[in-house]
Parts: C-alpha cells; structure tokens; sequence
C-alpha cells in the first residue's frame, strides 16, 4: 500500500475500533488507489479519502415490537448515509442476527464504489436490523416492520435515501415498510423504496436483477478469453434470490449448475439444479435445502461442509461475506476453475483474492459483479418518477447494458492504470475516481 494512504488508513481504522468487515473493506480499496492519487494530488490535498471513510449520518435506533405470543421484543436498527456526491443514499436494508454497526458501515462503504460504477445518479447507504426473519409468521415480521419504519421513515424520501431490499428483506417486507410509511407520511411517494410489488410501483427484472447481473458480469470476462458459459461447470453458494437467479441465468446460457448451499449444508445435482424445485421449496414454502433428498432422486445432500469442495470451472458466491476462504480458494484453482464472479457483498477473504489472482483467475469482485439488483433499482426510480411501467425484455435489455459497461469500465480502467485484467483495481479506481472528482466539485461536504 502507498505509505500516504497506509497512514491515512490507520486513521480510518483507529478510529472504527472493532468493525472488522469494515476495515476489510477499507484497505482493500485503499491498496488499488496509489497511482490515482500519483495523477491527481488534489485528491489528497481535499482530503477525500477522509471524508469518503467517514459516513456523512449514522443512525442506530431501538426496534420494539410485539410476538404472537404477545411477549414484547426489542432489536436494534441501522441506517448509514454513507456519501451523497452522486445522488440520493441507496442501498438495501440487511434482517439478519449477524447485523451491528460494522457490518452496514462495510456493506454502506462498498456501495459507494458500485453505485458508482453503474452510471446512475446514486449515492452509497446501507441499513438493517439484527431481527431475524426467518420462522417468524406474517403477522410478526409485518408488525417488526412496522416499528422499524416508524423510526426510519423520519430519514428517507425519494430526494434524501432510497432504501430496498437485502438479506432477509424481500417483497414482503419491502409491502410492509411501504405501507407504514404511506401511513405516516400520508404520501404516495413511489421513489422512496425500491423492490416493490409489480402492481404498486415495482419494477420489473428487480427480483432477477442482482443474479441474472453477476452471470452478465461473469460471462463478459469468460468473452475476453474466447469463452462463454456455454458448456461450463457451475457451483454457486446460497440459496436465496440471488443464488436462485444466478442459477437460473447460468443455465439458460448452456452451463450446468451442479451445487448450492444454505447455513445447514448444500445439495448437489450432476444433471444441473432443478430451478423451479428450488424456487418452491426455498421461496414459496420457506424450507430448506435438505427437502431436495426426497422430492428429486438425483440429489444428495451434504451436512454441514463446503460447496465450494465441488468441482467447478466458474465459482458464484452469493450468500455472505467472508464465505470463500484462502483454503477454499485454492481447492478451486486446484480442480479448474476459471473464473469468479461474486453475486454476494465481500464473500472472497483477502486470502481467497489473493489466491485468484495469483492463479490468474478470471475475479469479479462484488462491487462490480453484483451491480445489477442496484442498477435495476435506479432504473424503478426511473419509472416512479415519470409514473412509468416498463417490459420485462425493455428493463432486462437496459440491465444487461450497464453491467456490460461496468466490466468494459473495470477492464479499461485496469488497463489505463497499467494492471490488464485486475478487475479489482479497475472497479476501486473506476468508481472512486468518480465519487472524488464530484465530491472535489461540491466543495467541503
């Protein structure tokens, strides 16, 4: 790393005590950007690098609410405007256990630098809550939600912060936390949430978005060796939306998509995973992936364990960060692997990373490569503001451009900057480079 910005970064993390994921993130970034600040010095003489690590508003607030049982419950929620030079906030909201402060500082910094890199007019944000969603029944996560938007309802708007949906925070939720705020606010106000149902202002390609993104990404890189997903050998991590869809659009580009995972294990399938089986059993009866054993014969279920102990040419990970580790990495690379393209915020390790490029993998790292739920939120913002619905090829033609142009942006900004194929580096100096040069333009914010 340049000794300025290793100095510069010690600050940061001295004053973040604790947040691991966030000083992750942070020097990840800060290790592409020493030739930038070569060309541009006023980049450091305006402090942006300061000013971009620290969040314009952090808010943290108490979530009571009330179980079925009638028993009174308490969480915490979370939302960081992370930087406004581009636009409005955006960034989805995260209902998971494993959610503090850290984790939505690291998910709010990264998405900075992705929304950046799509082109759009959107700022960097993130939230969520340590609620957990999951076993809960309608009518508890419609009261959680609720509560949650009786507080955040007071920071958002269409021109301030556009919050959507992540881990945990799906159509259901998003009905929810819309329909208090119309309660509250006593507006119809389209903009200020983006995952909306179809007939009430969605968009849509939203739910397929961020999947059907990251295999774009990843089949736009296969492009620069001469290959294509035609013919490869997939393993994706997770089980979720993005998973799902990411699935579903390898496949539908001839690759065969032999194993997925959840929290208790994962499945594997030599003929290819049965998509809509997967969309039943995770996403209309809210199961687990062990029910696949005895609804499809050609499937086994692995407890516990790795996915990424399959085989594969192309690697997906799109279920969490830190998933994929150095170890893991090299078991991959060992056994063929081509190419990564992250559908998840982070999942690679720094060791993971570094094990890829060493190898000269094809590596899209998450910023980049998991643009498109983003993108395609922007693109609803669109519609909501000229009260417009567009076709699902018209919203999918529009998402395949932009992350087409985020990989030739990646790739031509890797190559400017003299490291061709580093895809790590051209999506840190890519999407930087353009928050700085507005954040220099608007003066000291």
């Amino acid at each position: 790393m340049d000794a300025r910005l290793e100095a510069i970064r010690d600050t940061v993390l001295a004053r973040n005590p604790g947040e691991g994921e966030f000083h992750q993130a942070v020097t990840e970034v800060f290790e592409s950007l020493g030739p930038v600040h070569d060309r541009h010095p006023e980049f450091l003489e305006g402090a942006v690098l300061e000013r971009l690590c620290e969040p314009e508003r952090q808010i943290i607030f108490r979530v009571p609410w009330a179980d079925d049982a009638g028993r009174f419950q308490i969480n915490r929620g979370f939302r960081v405007e992370f930087n406004s030079a581009l636009g409005p906030f955006k960034g989805g909201l995260r209902f998971h256990p494993s959610v503090n402060l850290g984790i939505v500082k690291f998910l709010g910094f990264e998405q900075i630098f992705k929304n950046a890199l799509t082109g759009m007019p959107i700022g960097g944000g993130k939230g969520g809550s340590d609620f957990d969603p999951r076993g809960r029944s309608d009518a508890e996560v419609m009261r959680f939600c609720q509560s949650f938007m009786t507080e955040l309802y007071r920071h958002i708007g269409e021109y301030t912060d556009v919050p959507a949906g992540d881990i945990g925070v799906g159509g259901r939720e998003i009905g929810y936390l819309f329909g208090q705020y119309k309660r509250i606010t006593n507006r119809y106000e389209s903009g200020v949430l983006t995952g909306k149902g179809i007939s009430w202002g969605g968009s849509l390609v939203r739910p397929e978005a961020t999947g059907y993104g990251t295999v774009i990404f990843a089949a736009e890189m296969l492009k620069t060796r001469g290959q294509s997903f035609d013919g490869q050998r997939v393993v994706v991590s997770g089980s979720g939306n993005v998973a799902i869809n990411a699935i579903a659009k390898a496949q539908s580009l001839g690759a065969t998509v032999v194993a997925c995972s959840d929290s208790s294990g994962y499945i594997v399938d030599e003929a290819g995973i049965d998509v809509a089986l997967l969309r039943q059993i995770k996403e209309v009866e809210r199961g687990r992936l062990k029910e696949h054993e005895t609804r499809r014969s050609a499937v086994s279920y692995v407890e516990g364990g790795s996915v990424w102990d399959i085989d594969a040419t192309v690697a997906l990970p799109c279920a969490t960060q830190n998933e994929l580790d150095g170890d893991a990495a090299a078991r991959l690379v060992r056994n063929g692997l081509l190419a990564v393209g992250e559908g998840a915020n982070m999942p690679s390790t720094r060791a993971a990373v570094a094990v890829f490029q060493e190898a000269g993998i094809l590596y899209g790292p998450g910023k980049a490569a998991n643009a498109g739920g983003v993108a395609t939120s922007a693109l609803e913002m669109q519609q909501n503001a000229s009260r417009d619905s567009w076709s699902f090829a018209h919203t999918e033609e529009r998402l395949t451009e932009i992350m087409v142009g985020i990989h030739d942006r990646c790739a031509a900004t890797a190559d400017e900057y003299g490291d061709p194929g580093n895809y790590v580096l051209g999506a840190n100096i890519g999407g930087f480079v353009k928050v700085a040069d507005a954040m220099l333009a608007q003066g000291l914010i």
